[in-house]
């Protein structure tokens, strides 16, 4: 099957965000690698700017805009990293960005974005709330809608990652990522496709958000009401354009609990030494619940972020 997203589309997006993020390490843990009976290779996206890997996404989504309409700003929704990515891609690029956030978002990620030079605009903590402010936003001033997940653009950013993960560990039986909007998920998948394709995929999803999981199923998109997690940045509804990837290219979403998601934050802050949010340790918590599946493999685990609310500590 051929994909929007092409392979010579990631290198060149590689090339153009290339001067504006870093290249993440990738760290293993042995006492890790020992309570999992497999080998595992994290790359470390809580060292991204911005503190997650959105920044790919959101600047090559941005960057690839025509210069004409770039010039009247951009708009997005998101809960927290996207539109840190958002706005560090406008003021990069000198252009505006405004930012619809969802009043329940955490305060840290409020002010990041703040401190972009973004215009946020505060919403109540429904889908229907976020699209509706923002297209409002987008007509009164003519700015371009930039989506968290669901954009070929912000797809192929995220693609990135993988891409240098691959590169540096060629040797991978496994990769596996959380998903939410499945931006990260798709571009990884792709990616997986073009510079290794004996690998297999894998998802992490949290059980209160599990709406890639029962479209999986049904093979076709199926909402979840009212998703709840502690892993904020997972709640998004899955898009149409990551979805027709995802199901061709990704092998199973394996649902994970809260408790689940808390004691696999902890392992990583614990043994690694290092800050990540509750959505980053999802992929993490899969592989502690499914050890079977992993056991004896060379897994390439993505760290999505460690934008983490210090006074609200989950242990």
């Amino acid at each position: 099957m051929a994909f929007k997203v092409t392979q010579s589309d990631i290198q060149a997006a590689h090339e153009k965000i290339q001067p504006f993020i870093h290249r993440t390490p990738v760290l293993t843990c042995q006492s890790i690698n020992e309570m999992v009976g497999a080998e595992l290779f994290f790359k470390c996206e809580n060292f991204q700017k911005i503190g997650a890997f959105k920044a790919r996404g959101g600047i090559n989504a941005v960057l690839s805009l025509p210069e004409e309409a770039r010039s009247k700003g951009v708009v997005t929704h998101s809960s927290g990293n996207h539109a840190q990515a958002i706005a560090l891609a406008a003021k990069m690029a000198g252009v505006p960005a405004y930012i619809v956030m969802p009043k329940t978002a955490p305060e840290v990620k409020k002010k990041a974005v703040a401190g972009y030079g973004a215009q946020i605009t505060l919403c109540e903590p429904t889908q229907q709330s976020r699209e509706e402010n923002s297209a409002r936003i987008q007509e009164e001033t003519g700015a371009t809608f930039i989506s968290p997940y669901n954009d070929y653009a912000v797809i192929t950013g995220q693609a990135t990652c993988a891409k240098e993960l691959i590169e540096d560990q060629p040797d991978l039986d496994i990769i596996i990522a959380p998903v939410g909007g499945g931006g990260l998920l798709a571009g990884s998948a792709l990616s997986a496709l073009y510079y290794n394709p004996e690998m297999t995929v894998y998802a992490g999803e949290p059980e209160g958000a599990k709406d890639t999981y029962l479209s999986m199923e049904a093979g076709t998109i199926t909402k979840v009401e009212k998703p709840s997690s502690i892993a904020d940045g997972l709640l998004a509804s899955m898009g149409d354009k990551n979805f027709e990837i995802i199901k061709e290219l990704v092998k199973d979403i394996f649902l994970v609990s809260d408790e689940e998601i808390v004691a696999a934050m902890r392992i990583i802050w614990e043994r690694m030494k290092i800050i990540i949010e509750p959505s980053c340790a999802v992929p993490f918590a899969a592989i502690l619940k499914n050890k079977d599946v992993f056991a004896g493999k060379k897994v390439g685990v993505i760290l999505t972020g460690g934008n983490v609310d210090l006074a609200k500590l989950p242990f």
